[in-house]
């Protein structure tokens, strides 16, 4: 019996069968999931024509997708992350504005969680605070509220 790679059997399926076994795995943005064909060799009017379908039926939306990247992001990174994110894969901001109003963390808390988790202790040395810094910048937090952190939790320490 032979085994096959992921993604293998793409090429032989139609448009349509593509995009649902795709879809069938994890949510797509629309725009992602029309990149995704057109680069597997479908014709970019009958993928549009595809995706029309499949969004008429239920199977693809964009606030969905943008409500799942929301939750399962949120407490990891910033809300302006994980906003940029998805407008770079063709939500509209709407949905996005959607998504982010549901997600259960704010900036803060998940600043504060994720610091608390990842390092837990006020950093000894320079070298040692911008190693934190530059990990929070990379999750989307603001500069000035990692340093207010810090700084809370350095004058916290102290008393």
């Amino acid at each position: 019996m032979p085994t096959s790679k992921r993604g293998e059997g793409l090429k032989e399926l139609s448009p349509k069968a593509k995009a649902i076994q795709l879809l069938a795995r994890r949510e797509y943005a629309r725009e992602e999931l029309e990149q995704r064909l057109v680069a597997s060799g479908a014709a970019r009017d009958e993928v549009r024509v595809v995706l029309d379908e499949l969004a008429a039926l239920g199977y693809l939306s964009n606030e969905r997708y943008a409500k799942a990247v929301a939750i399962q992001k949120a407490g990891r990174y910033s809300r302006r992350s994980i906003a940029q994110e998805l407008k770079a894969k063709g939500v509209a901001s709407s949905d996005i504005d959607a998504a982010l109003a549901d997600a259960p963390a704010d900036d803060e808390a998940a600043l504060l969680a994720l610091w608390q988790r990842r390092f837990g202790t006020v950093p000894v040395s320079e070298r040692e605070k911008a190693r934190q810094v530059r990990f929070l910048q990379s999750r989307g937090f603001a500069l000035s509220a990692i340093l207010r952190l810090l700084r809370t939790a350095a004058s916290d320490k102290t008393t």
